[in-house]
């Protein structure tokens, strides 16, 4: 049979990724697995229509499709992004009709998740017949069990085209709203208290309700706010991959683009970022998914600890859970607080007029009172894979990252909490007899609570 991968990677040939392709194409070599260097290609595939149409061909001439990319900031990277895009605005949605569809990605496993839910929707969408995700480890291919575990991955992919398995889609087609935002004017304007208001769009159309969310968001203040569209902003590229910026945070594009200057003079000491974007398939645009790639010249590093950040969504949000989880872990990974999500759903312009006056206020509020909101698992559990990889696997290269982390301490190993190892050392010993144990069970329940409810009654 033959299977078309679109290779996500914009490495090419050099890709982590496509070295797994490649070991399932020489395990199985009765199936034609042709590679497309999607990312990689992209100014090719968008700029020359031929080109985009052989690739089109080539996956209507297949049996199944396999969805093999890196993992770039929670998602698919922005070049591939721009495909899916290309597939959408060139109507070439029949070529994947009923196509058998995999996907197989590499990563630290740092929310992988989103990155499956994102392309299995994408697939959905394009009714194809999804079978399975695949999510290695980068180091995967490194242990004979995992790679057991991935030859039995497209054996399952490869035996469900041949005997036409049937699959099941599991997210729901979006339904867009034709609502349109006509904007009142504001009553009462916010002082920003010296705060500084920085607002990244990419609404290049002034007729559309994102412009004018955000322009009813500007006029909401007393002072002038600083309001930047990214198509304004010269950015040659999306994220390489190349990790040259690993040692000291230098990007490659330095120099070549105002991407990295615009970034640090403009974003990094903003008070308050809002960051204005409309619902493209199933995350925002591909010019959005480069900002957020070429952002990672920082590396691991959080980037605006203490700050508030919010988001102004037009589009069907509540129908996409996985695109606000990933704007809630964009905020927790920079160690910032999300002030609101603000979308034009309600349907309503007096509301939304009232709701984009209040997320001023609050967004100026939180800031003053430097309030950050405590993480969650998002950013918990983030951290911590962050934290585990940096400190070994990742030491070299990513110099600058391990830097930042042993000074700002956040190395903190649960190994080093001395105070309840000790306790929990204690408290086995004294469990040891069955009579003890007894006793210790009965009184637990009040025991663990007397410390809380002395700091309660003290309030």
């Amino acid at each position: 049979m033959k299977i078309t991968v679109l290779s996500g990677s914009p490495k090419g040939e050099m890709s982590v990724t496509l070295q797994y392709v490649k070991f399932i194409q020489r395990k199985f070599p009765q199936h034609e697995l042709k590679i497309i260097h999607i990312s990689h290609d992209i100014q090719k595939i968008e700029k020359d229509e031929k080109v985009f149409k052989r690739t089109i061909d080539d996956i209507e001439g297949s049996d199944g499709v396999l969805w093999a990319f890196p993992l770039y900031v929670l998602l698919v990277p922005s070049q591939y992004k721009r495909f899916i895009e290309l597939i959408y605005e060139r109507g070439a949605q029949a070529a994947f009709k009923n196509k058998y569809a995999a996907a197989l990605t590499t990563s630290i496993n740092f929310y992988d998740h989103t990155a499956h839910n994102y392309i299995h929707a994408i697939c959905d969408d394009l009714d194809m017949k999804f079978v399975e995700s695949f999510s290695a480890d980068m180091d995967d291919i490194f242990h004979e069990e995992m790679r057991a575990r991935l030859l039995l991955f497209a054996r399952g992919f490869f035996k469900a085209i041949d005997n036409k398995l049937p699959t099941a889609k599991i997210f729901a087609p979006l339904t867009y709203s034709k609502f349109c935002y006509t904007p009142g004017k504001a009553k009462g304007k916010v002082d920003t208290g010296g705060k500084r208001v920085v607002v990244l769009t990419d609404a290049h159309d002034d007729r559309s309700n994102l412009a004018k969310m955000v322009e009813r968001f500007r006029v909401a203040f007393s002072q002038d706010i600083e309001v930047y569209d990214l198509h304004d902003i010269n950015i040659k590229g999306g994220c390489l991959g190349c990790l040259q910026c690993s040692f000291d945070n230098v990007c490659v594009y330095q120099g070549q683009d105002e991407f990295v200057d615009f970034f640090n003079t403009r974003l990094r000491n903003a008070d308050v970022t809002v960051f204005a974007g409309a619902i493209k398939d199933r995350y925002l645009s591909s010019r959005w998914k480069m900002y957020f790639d070429r952002s990672f010249f920082n590396g691991h590093i959080p980037v605006q600890i203490g700050k508030q950040r919010g988001f102004i969504i037009s589009g069907p949000l509540s129908q996409i859970p996985n695109l606000r989880q990933i704007l809630e872990a964009e905020a927790e990974m920079s160690q910032a607080n999300l002030a609101d999500i603000i979308t034009d759903e309600c349907e309503d312009s007096s509301r939304l007029d009232a709701l984009l006056q209040n997320f001023a206020s609050r967004c100026v509020q939180l800031s003053a009172e430097s309030y950050i909101r405590p993480h969650t698992f998002l950013g918990v559990g983030g951290h911590k894979i962050f934290r585990d990889f940096i400190w070994a696997r990742a030491r070299f290269p990513f110099l600058a990252d391990f830097k930042f982390y042993r000074k700002h301490g956040m190395f903190d190993f649960p190994q080093k909490d001395k105070r309840h190892l000790k306790y929990g050392k204690e408290m086995m010993d004294l469990i040891k007899t069955p009579e003890m144990r007894e006793m210790v069970r009965k009184m637990i329940k009040t025991e663990m609570v007397k410390n809380y409810q002395r700091i309660a009654e003290t309030a």
